[in-house]
């Protein structure tokens, strides 16, 4: 049974993530999402609600965990025995990223290997940071995001105006 990660900072989880959690799902005996904490990032959302959001989002795909990471996502996959990362691109600006991303991982760690799934075209536009902006002028993103991540997005900049 072949266990895969899929690594992510998830703020918020958009619909995209979503189709890539899910398609994985079906490829993988098992997936572990894998929601970053980078001490470097300012986040709208904290790991653990990113995480709960998922876990909520993934309840009925039987083969899917989530879980927290504060450290290099290779020593983390070493720890867990998982030898296979998942990196979902959109289009060339991210594979560049992401290329890179690969090849300083394997330095790392020779061992890890990175999968790269291309967006499904439906999703192609969706990128967090345009996802957050929208939500806190109280624009509609929910073709952008599940209805969960709708309302969380609603109460959280509720919460922060006042």
């Amino acid at each position: 049974m072949l266990k895969a990660a899929f690594p992510g900072s998830f703020d918020p989880p958009t619909l995209g993530h979503i189709d890539i959690i899910q398609r994985a799902a079906g490829i993988f005996g098992e997936l572990l999402v894998v929601v970053a904490e980078n001490r470097q990032k300012k986040y709208l959302f904290s790991a653990a609600e990113r995480a709960e959001m998922i876990r909520q989002l993934t309840k009925d795909y039987g083969k899917v965990s989530v879980t927290v990471c504060d450290t290099l996502i290779v020593d983390f996959l070493r720890k867990q025995g998982i030898k296979l990362l998942i990196r979902g691109v959109r289009g060339m600006e991210d594979f560049s990223y992401e290329f890179e991303l690969s090849l300083m991982n394997k330095a790392l760690d020779s061992s890890i290997e990175t999968l790269f799934m291309t967006t499904d075209p439906e999703y192609f536009v969706l990128r967090s940071s345009s996802i957050k902006e929208l939500a806190s002028f109280q624009g509609n993103v929910s073709g952008m995001v599940p209805p969960l991540v709708v309302d969380a997005l609603r109460e959280k900049y509720r919460t922060n105006k006042n």
